[in-house]
């Protein structure tokens, strides 16, 4: 993860960047471009650069890489004043160190068009929506003929609930809608409930990698979203939890059915008999396994292909792209944006008038602003040859020993 430097180590590079004439690269354009400091940076950088760059403009922040010590250090300067040979920039903010990328930055080359596609299936379903999802492809598990008698998975289930637990309760979202807490907070979340006893109350954590279940304050925030003060949420809390043991439920778990980003069901088991040995977390994690492979039944039976999308390529705006990845941004009005996810794969056509190169990519970051969601990308799976062509079309140089180490 590239990491800013500090103020204090921040004045010494700008410092060392002067007294050694350590030369700082910038890209455009295919052209590698070389400027050096003229005096000691101060109020702001005056650059000597080795030709004219074309088409520079002054308030354009610019992508900028030296190496120290054997390691690249990178920042983003904003263009003050351009004069033939020297260029004016702003001192930055910070420098990053550490970086991430396997290779510099530039700005899109005139020549080249980048179309994306999704990998994978989407969908648009009636189903409650999450903000936040992780898609698990199943298909390399199980073959379709094993799991495509949805019945028969029903009744295994069923039949392994009922040897721990008083009775369970299969409910998919599809006629009814979410109405009472438990499954309004499943909804919403998509994590599960969980009260190994009624006697005490909600986890206080979760023991799983990636967060599954609703613990007290997590319980706490839902209902302080539904208008309940703060200075009562102890209170309402506390008669959740009692409402259940009154009711005879000494034991009590409600598991969400997650299909992409939908939750479109959940299952629900309880004890109401004492002596039994109450619900625990080895039970969630397989009801958690078995509902994966519920949702996974339900899709190969068709259950979910009337929200099937068509797969269209979409272009985003490059912001800039390197050897290893790029950067691009796509208005946040749009239903494509909400699907691109971290961890999410695309398709990536890269096309050049000499060549055209698809791979795939993987969404390791995101942020936005209030009009553009941005996105930057890894490739994923490409072939050496195109890494190679790629890499001489962006920085206008064949792939050397030493350009992989440092960039």
């Amino acid at each position: 993860m590239a990491t800013p430097v500090k103020n204090i180590e921040k004045e010494f590079l700008l410092k060392t960047l002067f007294d050694e004439e350590i030369p700082v690269s910038y890209y455009k354009d295919r052209v590698e471009y070389v400027l050096k400091l003229k005096n000691p940076a101060r109020e702001d950088m005056i650059f000597e650069v080795n030709q004219p760059i074309e088409k520079l403009k002054t308030k354009e922040r610019i992508d900028l890489t030296f190496e120290y010590r054997g390691k690249p250090v990178a920042f983003i300067a904003e263009v003050v004043k351009i004069k033939e040979l020297e260029i004016t920039c702003a001192i930055p903010d910070y420098f990053y160190k550490d970086l991430d990328r396997s290779y510099s930055r530039v700005s899109v080359p005139a020549q080249m068009q980048v179309n994306f596609t999704f990998l994978g299936e989407r969908y648009a379903l009636s189903f409650p929506k999450l903000p936040e999802y992780n898609t698990e492809d199943l298909s390399h598990i199980f073959q379709e003929d094993d799991i495509k008698n949805l019945s028969g998975l029903i009744v295994q289930m069923s039949t392994w609930i009922k040897t721990f637990a008083s009775n369970y309760r299969l409910v998919i979202f599809k006629d009814v809608k979410p109405s009472t807490t438990e499954e309004r907070i499943i909804a919403e979340t998509g994590m599960a409930i969980f009260l190994p006893s009624t006697r005490g109350g909600f986890p206080q954590s979760d023991p799983f990698p990636r967060k599954q279940i609703i613990t007290e304050d997590v319980f706490k925030r839902y209902l302080e979203s539904t208008g309940i003060g703060v200075a009562f949420l102890d209170n309402a809390c506390a008669r959740f939890v009692k409402a259940k043991a009154d009711s005879g439920i000494l034991s009590d778990a409600w598991i969400p059915i997650l299909f992409h980003e939908y939750v479109i069901g959940y299952v629900h088991i309880w004890i109401d008999v004492e002596n039994k040995p109450p619900i625990n977390y080895e039970i969630i994690n397989t009801l958690f396994q078995l509902t994966k492979v519920l949702a996974y039944s339900l899709k190969i039976n068709g259950y979910f292909e009337n929200g099937k999308l068509k797969n269209d390529p979409f272009e985003g705006r490059v912001i800039d792209i390197s050897a290893s990845g790029l950067l691009f941004a796509y208005p946040v009005s749009s239903g494509i944006s909400s699907a691109l996810k971290p961890d999410s794969k695309l398709t990536v056509k890269i096309t050049t008038p000499e060549r055209s190169i698809t791979t795939e990519a993987i969404i390791v970051r995101r942020f936005k602003d209030k009009t553009a969601g941005y996105y930057g990308c890894r490739f994923d799976k490409m072939e050496a040859e195109d890494h190679d062509y790629l890499f001489e079309f962006i920085y206008g140089k064949p792939l050397t020993d030493t350009d992989s180490y440092f960039l």
